[in-house]
């Protein structure tokens, strides 16, 4: 499958604003595992659900930064996103 482009990901972003509790995240995941998923309100979690690495995640982190750490993600450089400020845990 192809990687997403900026607008599909931004409405999928956009997307959270109509809250849907049996939807409440939408998320990306590369080929290798890596998964990042963002919830509304800002929370991401961070995972590769292949190697079972993670999950971490952040809180009220802002749309423009998960579209570039989902761009990252995308172009298949989680490296970029491992030194980040990650607390362990899905953040619940």
């Amino acid at each position: 499958m192809h990687s997403p482009d900026m607008e599909r990901m931004r409405k999928l972003l956009d997307s959270l604003a109509a809250e849907d509790p049996e939807h409440p995240d939408v998320s990306l995941t590369h080929e290798s595992g890596w998964c990042l998923a963002a919830f509304a309100g800002g929370l991401i979690v961070f995972e590769n659900v292949e190697t079972g690495d993670g999950p971490w995640h952040m809180r009220s982190v802002g749309a423009d930064h998960i579209l570039d750490y989902w761009r990252a993600l995308a172009d298949g450089n989680h490296e970029r996103l491992l030194p980040l400020p990650w607390v362990n845990g899905y953040g619940a």
